[in-house]
Parts: structure tokens; C-alpha cells; sequence
């Protein structure tokens, strides 16, 4: 029989596997003796900072906030600095004062307002008013009263005031029956009450409680009261058919008399009941 492998052949195949199988062993050996039982981490860490990126996540940067310089406070529009209270008048049955806004003088009755601020009440010495469902306190100017002297009405709190005024223009023409006045004159008293207290002194006229009209108690000489036609101690009752029975019928007649075109004045001239007309043109 012949054999596969010669005998030389197979005896060096296996010295071969012998030696490897030897020095499997000694690797081995080696590796259990000098080498760290753990494994080595490749991966150190370096004295360098962490990287990090910065990543846009919205479309559209908001711009930083800008800081507006302050603004100063200015003067408010309309403000109650701009009312000084000039008299006052308190009864039973009416609150009037007296004011000046933007140099002209105003008289107003409870509820009435001006420039927005509504008169709602006043004291002896100071006037209320509200805004904005706000409130606002105007004290009275300071000045000398006058109790019961001839250019006030008698029981009332109004003050001596002077208010530069310009000098009343217009004239009252006598027509026979009745007067002419021009609106102008008229226009100049409804601005400037003050100049009515110069020319002219009314008091109250009372049965018991009840307030029955206003008396004259003088008229200047020369002055435009003069030549309407009224005396000194005339009683004036009712002005176009409205009884002057209270202080708010007077001033609510002094207030609209701008808008008339013509007045009936009713006075008592004695015993007697009698009536002046005027035409306003």
C-alpha cells in the first residue's frame, strides 16, 4: 500500500505545530507576568477648554432693548392752575363763584364747568372741582372783604376784587319806548363782572326766608346802568318773564344774556309795578 504523506514530511508538519503551540505558551506567560491586568484608556484628557457653538434657533433676532432718555414732565393741558377764584357766593338754594381762565372772568353755578373741570362745591375760602372722576381744591385769592358795603350783595362772601379790564365800548341809544344796547357793551360786562360791582350795587330783597328780588342801592352817575333807565332803590322782580326769586334764576340770566336779542325787565319803582325794554343789536 502506498502512503499519502512521506514519513520525512509528516515528522516536519508536526515539529512545526510542536513549536508554535511552544511559543503560544511562552507569550502567554509573558503577558500574565509583565503586562496590567486592566486595560489602558487611549483616550486622555487635554488642558484645553471645552468647545461649544453657538446654534440660532429662531428665524428672527429680537434687537436688544434701547434705553429712551427721560422726558420732562410739561405742564399739563388744561390744568386747574390755569382757574384762580375770585368770589364766592353761598346759600341755601345756590353756590356761585366768580373765577378768571386766560384773563377773562367767568361767573358759574354748581354743576356748570370750565375748561373741563365741573364746579361741584365751595367753602368760605376755596372752591371744589372734579375731572376724570378726579377732585380738585382751588383756594380763594387773598384780598380785602367787603361784608355789606355798597358793591356787594348783601350776606354774601364776595371779595373786593380788581381785574384789569379794558374800558367798556358801546352805547345805549334811546329809541322812545325802549333802549338800544350794543352787544358789544354787553359782551365787555358778561367777560368783566368785577366792572358791574363799580357801576352798579344790588342787595337782597327777603319776606321772612323767602328771597322776593334784588334792590339797587346805587347807580354811578355817567355810567352805562345809568342810562338803562334804573334808579336807586328800584326793585328788580323778573327779567323776560323769569321771577328773580333765587340766586340761581339771577346768575342764570346773567350767564346766558349773551344770547338774547332782547330783555323785559318787571321793577318796582315804589308802589309802583313797571316795565323797561331793551333791543340787543
Amino acid at each position: 500500500m502506498k502512503h499519502l504523506f512521506k514519513p520525512s514530511t509528516f515528522k516536519w508538519i508536526l515539529t512545526l505545530l510542536i513549536l508554535l503551540v511552544l511559543i503560544k505558551l511562552v507569550w502567554f506567560a509573558v503577558e500574565m507576568k509583565w503586562l496590567p491586568a486592566s486595560g489602558v484608556e487611549h483616550t486622555q484628557e487635554s488642558g484645553g477648554k471645552s468647545l461649544y457653538y453657538r446654534v440660532k434657533l429662531t428665524p428672527n433676532e429680537a434687537p436688544a432693548p434701547v434705553k429712551k432718555a427721560p422726558v420732562q414732565s410739561k405742564r399739563p393741558v388744561g390744568s386747574i392752575r390755569d382757574i384762580t377764584l375770585l368770589a364766592i357766593y353761598n346759600a341755601s338754594d345756590a353756590t356761585v363763584i366768580t373765577v378768571s381762565y386766560k384773563g377773562k372772568t367767568k361767573v358759574l353755578s354748581k354743576g356748570d364747568d370750565i375748561n373741563g373741570f365741573v364746579l361741584e362745591g365751595a367753602g368760605s375760602t376755596y372752591a371744589t372741582f372734579s375731572k376724570n372722576a378726579k377732585s380738585y381744591k382751588v383756594d380763594l385769592v387773598k384780598g380785602k372783604h367787603n361784608g355789606k358795603g355798597r358793591n356787594s350783595i348783601q350776606n354774601s362772601n364776595i371779595p373786593s376784587v380788581s381785574i384789569p379790564s379794558g374800558k367798556a365800548e358801546g352805547e345805549i341809544t334811546d329809541a322812545g319806548d325802549h333802549k338800544i344796547i350794543d352787544r358789544t357793551l354787553l359782551d365787555h360786562y358778561a367777560k368783566n363782572m368785577d366792572d358791574i360791582y363799580k357801576n352798579i350795587g344790588i342787595a337782597e330783597v327777603r319776606d321772612g326766608r323767602n328771597l322776593k328780588g334784588f334792590k339797587i342801592t346805587f347807580v354811578r352817575k355817567g355810567s352805562p346802568f345809568a342810562k338803562l333807565g334804573v334808579k336807586r332803590d328800584d326793585i328788580i322782580k323778573s327779567i323776560n318773564g323769569q321771577e328773580i326769586n333765587s340766586y340761581n334764576a339771577a346768575f342764570n340770566m346773567y350767564k346766558n344774556i349773551q344770547n338774547v336779542e332782547n330783555v323785559t325787565l318787571v321793577i318796582q319803582r315804589g308802589k309802583e309795578e313797571m316795565e323797561l325794554e331793551y333791543e340787543i343789536n
